[in-house]
């Protein structure tokens, strides 16, 4: 099993909820799945409320006992881009760090779920944009979009810059968690679209979970589709 980039087309789309389920995904299917968050803005440390390793830590009963910090790099306090939060704390992120942690997580643990921060050109630093980041990890995209108004727009731009890299595209799935779904027409006319501008399927639309610790069985078709290169 191949490693996992979970790149969103903007900040705020459902990353880390749909990090849970592929880390639920891989456990029931006999996997031993870990999560990496190798940077994060807009949180203090790994246990604060806002930290997207004590979320995932929080919901998965074989980890609530664990320390979330195994799987966090780089944390800076304010919430922006990951080069200015860095800057405002005289930090940067390391790239050489991130990969010799997850090379060393992938000795123990298969696959790595490794969550982005906002969107594919986000910088990083000065130099670097997440999408830099990951050609250097050598990591394999699933790109998680709204599944609502002004997704074809931001998933065909996320696309497009994958491809303009040569980068590795597992595939597209949309997110619609809120508690007000988008109408059904409206995402089957989403889908569409992005099909036939960009040649992708998009996997299934993963629809609002009330309860993370037991979010039911729904997701697993999506997934199944999305891993099982139907569509």
């Amino acid at each position: 099993m191949e490693s996992f980039f979970i790149a969103g087309t903007d900040t705020g789309v459902g990353k880390t909820i749909f990090s849970l389920l592929l880390m639920r995904y891989f456990g029931e299917k006999g996997y031993r799945p870990f999560y990496l968050k190798p940077f994060q803005t807009g949180c203090s440390d790994p246990y604060d409320t806002d930290s997207d390793a004590r979320f995932i830590y929080s919901h998965i009963r074989r980890l609530r006992e664990k320390d979330p910090a195994e799987s966090m790099i780089f944390c800076f306090q304010n919430p922006k881009a990951p080069w200015f939060a860095g800057r405002d704390m005289n930090r940067q992120v390391d790239l050489a760090s991130v990969s010799r942690i997850m090379n060393e997580k992938a000795g123990r643990f298969n696959p790595i779920i490794v969550e982005g921060a906002g969107g594919l050109l986000v910088p990083l630093t000065e130099n670097l944009l997440v999408a830099d980041a990951v050609g250097r990890l050598n990591l394999k995209i699933i790109l998680v979009a709204r599944g609502s108004l002004g997704t074809i727009n931001h998933t065909l731009l996320s696309v497009e810059a994958i491809m303009k890299r040569g980068l590795d595209l597992a595939g597209i799935v949309f997110m619609d968690a809120g508690e007000l779904q988008t109408p059904e027409d409206l995402i089957r006319e989403n889908m569409e679209a992005i099909k036939h501008f960009s040649g992708i399927p998009v996997a299934g639309v993963i629809r609002h979970i009330r309860d993370f610790s037991d979010p039911g069985y729904s997701y697993v078709s999506v997934l199944d589709n999305l891993f099982n290169h139907k569509g």
